[in-house]
């Protein structure tokens, strides 16, 4: 009887503990009107919205943004495509547009909170991933280096 009434008040907390629909993904149902109207899946969310991308690499942005990577990326990221604390870098320049990476690694809260990519990026590392309080510069660092990394010249 007391493992009955045990499993019945758990089932209750976990119904009553669930998600309302202002806490959905943008885009969703019951999402909220304000995220839906400035919400760009490709941009995600935060102050970038047109990141001018050279065909050829800066390769002074390069070098900068790799100084940046291994003071405050390289404990969780690898270069590769293998995840170690967070996913690996190979090939995210061609998986994301360059204003959500710049978004995501300025606005990582937010974008963690209502993004449903970094969502499923969470889902597969399952550790949030710490804002590094990174500049807009270091940020466009970063990304050029990423460029690198994927093999641009």
């Amino acid at each position: 009887m007391k493992l009955n009434l045990f499993i019945l008040s758990m089932v209750f907390f976990l119904i009553s503990c669930g998600y309302s629909s202002a806490d959905k993904a943008p885009g969703t149902d019951g999402a909220n009107t304000k995220d839906i109207s400035s919400y760009d899946p490709n941009r995600g969310l935060g102050k970038f919205s047109k990141i001018e991308v050279s065909p050829n690499l800066d390769d002074a942005k390069a070098t900068a943004g790799e100084k940046v990577y291994g003071v405050k990326c390289s404990s969780c990221h690898k270069l590769t495509g293998e995840k170690l604390v967070g996913p690996g870098w190979k090939g995210v320049t061609s998986r994301h547009a360059p204003e959500w990476i710049m978004n995501f690694v300025t606005n990582t809260d937010e974008m963690i909170n209502k993004d449903p990519k970094a969502q499923a990026l969470l889902e597969i590392c399952l550790v949030r991933m710490p804002n590094q309080n990174l500049s807009d510069d270091d940020a466009r660092n970063i990304y050029e280096f990423m460029r690198k990394n994927d093999g641009v010249k």
